[in-house]
């Protein structure tokens, strides 16, 4: 085991620290806001604020202009993120992005917002895409838009209450401000939902 490792695991982390580290790694989270990890896991403000304090005293999250940060010492504490198979986890809407739409410029000016009923979680990424998340203002309804070079997947996990009716009306607020943000240059050609139709939607 190394130096890093060693101390990491002498750390005194509590309940609800172990709480926090274990959504992290859940939701493999690179970055993430306060307020959509207090929502999250409905924790009261000073709690999760003292809790922040001291993994960022270990080194393992750092506070940045625009949110908290994960480092890499989070793989000393947390196993490698696997595909879950939660049948919470529905995909609702896809879409394809034409290749002249800036796909870094997109994702930041969706980082860190605000939709509708939408509250901003994090984001996480790998490789080959991104993935943006938010939670729905009664704090039931976890929302994700993943983005590759050439495709957008809007997906919905229940947290609370199974309402695909509040998740469709949530998907479909990022949908048309993702649609406000590159109508400039025709990005939503085609929309297919995960059903018996398709919906084909004109850029406003």
């Amino acid at each position: 085991m190394d130096a890093d490792r060693h101390d990491l695991c002498d750390a005194q982390f509590g309940e609800r620290d172990n709480d926090v580290l274990a959504l992290i790694g859940e939701e493999d989270l690179a970055t993430f806001s306060f307020d959509g990890l207090k929502r999250r896991l409905g924790l009261h403000p000073e709690t999760l604020s003292r809790i922040l304090d001291r993994l960022e005293e270990e080194g393992i999250v750092k506070k940045g202009p625009s949110g908290y940060e994960v480092t890499s010492k989070i793989s000393d504490l947390l196993p490698l993120p696997q595909t879950s198979n939660d049948g919470s986890r529905i995909p609702l809407l896809q879409t394809f992005l034409p290749s002249d739409v800036p796909i870094p410029g997109l994702i930041s000016s969706l980082k860190g917002r605000w939709f509708g009923s939408l509250r901003w979680l994090g984001l996480s990424e790998n490789g080959e895409c991104v993935t943006l998340k938010w939670i729905t203002e009664d704090d039931g309804i976890q929302i994700s838009a993943t983005i590759s070079e050439t495709a957008l997947t809007i997906e919905a996990k229940f947290l609370e209450d199974r309402n695909l009716n509040v998740a469709l009306k949530a998907s479909h607020q990022l949908l048309a401000h993702i649609s406000r943000l590159c109508s400039r240059s025709q990005l939503l050609r085609r929309v297919a939902y995960f059903g018996n139709s398709d919906v084909y939607l004109t850029p406003a």
